[in-house]
C-alpha cells in the first residue's frame, strides 16, 4: 500500500485515499452528481494505478513517492477514461482555481477586476467542453475524425469573442473618438481590427487608422544589444510627443501631416499624406502598446476605448502544464515573418527576448485598463504551426545548445520543440476558412493585410 505522498513543499505526509473519493465527490456535486458509492470506485481506479506505478519503478533509490500533483493528475485521468466528462471538468476548474490561490492571484471565477482570470476560466472550460484541453486531444480529435467539428468551434469561439466586444464597445459608440487595438505581438490585432471596422459601418460609423509605426524614432537613435538586434519593442521607440499633439489635433477636427518611417532605411522620411476625421469617423490606433498611457494621454479618457487581445491559449502539454501564449504568438510570428516580411524563424527566436521583455513591463501590467479582451487562441491552429516550423527547430536546437549567451532562446527552442513531438502531423489547411484570423499567419486570407 501507499503509505506517504509529497507536497508541493517536498515534504512527506500520510496518503489518505479518503480525500481522493471526497475530491471527486465535491466536483460530482457541483455538475449535479452525488453518488458516493461511483466517487469511491473512481477513487480505487485512482490508488491501484498509483501502486502500478509504483511497482513498476519498485528498487529505485530512493523508493518512488507519488506527489500530490501526480495523485491529481491521476484523478483527471481516471475520470475522463471514464466517460465522467462534466466531473473531469469541475475537478479541473477546482485545481486551476486553487492554483491561483497558491500563486496569490485572484478567483478566476469571482475576480472584481477587468483582469483575464475570468477570460481564463471561459477559455478552460470550453476547453474542456470540446475536449482540447491536452495536446493529446488533438491527436484524438484526429483518430476520431472530429479535426473539422473542432475547427468550426474554434471559428465559433472567436466570432463570440468578437461579438462580446462589439456589445460593450457599441454601449459607449455615440462619444467614441478614439480606438485603441493593444495586445502583444502577433496576438491578432489586424483581423480583429478588420472584423471590427466592418461592423462599425454597419451602423455608419468608420474607423479611420492613423498608423504608429510611423512614429518610430530613427534606427540609430534606438538601444542595440550585444547581437546588434535593434530594440523597437518598447514604447518608448515611438515619438509619443508628436504622436500626443496629432491625435489631440485630429480629435479636434484639425487636419495633420502625418510622417513616413522606412524600414528600410531606418529613418523617417517625408509624409504619409495628411489625415483629417469627417462626421462619424473614429480615429483607430493599432499598437502593442496602446495600453500605456502616455500613448494616448492627449485624448480624454471619456472620448477613447481600449480592447486588448491575447492567446489566452488553456492547453496543457503531457507534463500537465499549460502552454505560454508567448510560444504560441512567437510561433504566429515565425510563420508569418518568414514568408510576408523577409524575417527567418531564426531571427523571430532569437529577437523574441526582446519582444518578451517588453510585454512584461509595458504591456501584461496594464490588463486593467483595457475596456474588453479578446481571446484570440484557436486549438487548432497548432497543427499548422507545427507543420510550417517543426523541420526548422532541431537545428536551432544544435546551433545555441553551445552558446551561453543564447540561454532564453535555446529554452525556447527545446519547450516549442517538445510541443511538436506532443502534436499530430496535419498539413492540410483547407480546414482554415478564408475570413478566419489563422489566416494573417499563414496567408491566403480573404481580407488585406500585408
Amino acid at each position: 500500500m501507499i503509505e506517504t505522498i509529497v507536497k508541493r513543499d517536498g515534504r512527506l505526509v500520510p496518503f489518505d485515499p479518503r480525500k481522493i473519493t471526497f475530491a471527486i465527490l465535491r466536483a460530482a456535486v457541483a455538475v449535479g452528481g452525488r453518488d458516493q458509492e461511483l466517487a469511491g470506485r473512481i477513487a480505487d481506479r485512482v490508488v491501484a494505478e498509483l501502486e502500478r506505478r509504483r511497482d513498476q519503478a519498485a528498487g529505485e533509490s530512493p523508493p518512488s513517492v507519488p506527489s500530490v500533483e501526480e495523485v491529481q493528475d491521476t484523478v483527471e485521468k481516471m475520470l475522463i477514461e471514464g466517460g465522467h466528462a462534466k466531473t473531469a471538468k469541475a475537478y479541473i476548474l477546482y485545481r486551476y482555481e486553487h492554483s491561483l490561490r497558491r500563486s496569490k492571484k485572484e478567483s478566476l471565477t469571482y475576480s472584481s477586476e477587468n483582469v483575464p482570470y475570468r477570460k481564463l476560466w471561459e477559455a478552460l472550460s470550453w476547453a474542456l467542453d470540446n475536449r482540447c484541453h491536452s495536446l493529446a486531444g488533438l491527436g484524438e480529435a484526429l483518430r476520431e475524425g472530429r479535426l473539422p467539428q473542432l475547427a468550426r468551434a474554434c471559428e465559433d469561439f472567436y466570432a463570440r469573442e468578437i461579438q462580446a466586444l462589439l456589445d460593450g464597445l457599441l454601449e459607449n459608440l455615440e462619444a467614441l473618438r478614439l480606438l485603441i487595438i493593444a495586445g502583444p505581438s502577433s496576438s491578432g490585432k489586424t483581423t480583429t481590427t478588420i472584423k471590427i471596422a466592418q461592423a462599425l459601418e454597419e451602423r455608419g460609423k468608420r474607423l479611420v487608422p492613423i498608423n504608429a509605426d510611423n512614429y518610430f524614432f530613427d534606427r540609430h537613435t534606438h538601444p542595440k544589444d550585444p547581437f546588434g538586434d535593434y530594440d523597437f519593442e518598447t514604447p518608448q521607440a515611438l515619438d509619443l510627443a508628436l504622436l500626443n499633439e496629432h491625435l489631440r489635433r485630429l480629435i479636434a477636427g484639425d487636419a495633420v501631416d502625418i510622417p513616413s518611417y522606412n524600414f528600410k532605411t531606418g529613418r523617417r522620411d517625408g509624409l504619409a499624406g495628411e489625415l483629417r476625421l469627417g462626421p462619424g469617423d473614429i480615429l483607430l490606433v493599432d499598437s502593442l502598446h496602446g495600453l500605456y498611457e502616455p500613448l494616448s494621454e492627449s485624448v480624454p479618457a471619456e472620448a477613447k476605448y481600449k480592447i486588448y487581445i491575447e492567446t489566452l491559449a488553456q492547453i496543457k502539454d503531457s507534463s500537465g502544464a499549460f502552454i505560454r501564449w508567448t510560444d504560441v504568438r512567437m510561433m504566429r510570428r515565425m510563420v508569418r515573418d518568414m514568408q510576408f516580411r523577409g524575417a527567418s524563424p531564426r531571427q523571430t527566436l532569437l529577437h523574441w527576448y526582446l519582444v518578451r521583455r517588453s510585454e512584461l513591463r509595458y504591456i501584461v501590467p496594464r490588463l486593467r485598463l483595457a475596456g474588453a479582451i479578446v481571446n484570440s487562441f484557436m486549438p487548432y491552429e497548432l497543427l499548422f504551426l507545427k507543420a510550417r516550423l517543426a523541420p526548422y527547430f532541431p537545428g536551432f536546437i544544435q546551433e545555441l545548445s553551445g552558446n551561453p549567451d543564447r540561454g532564453d532562446a535555446l529554452a525556447r527552442a527545446e519547450r516549442i520543440s517538445g510541443l511538436f513531438s506532443q502534436i499530430p502531423d496535419w498539413n492540410d489547411e483547407s480546414l482554415v476558412p478564408p475570413e478566419s484570423l489563422l489566416r494573417e499567419f499563414i496567408g491566403g486570407s480573404s481580407y488585406q493585410y500585408h
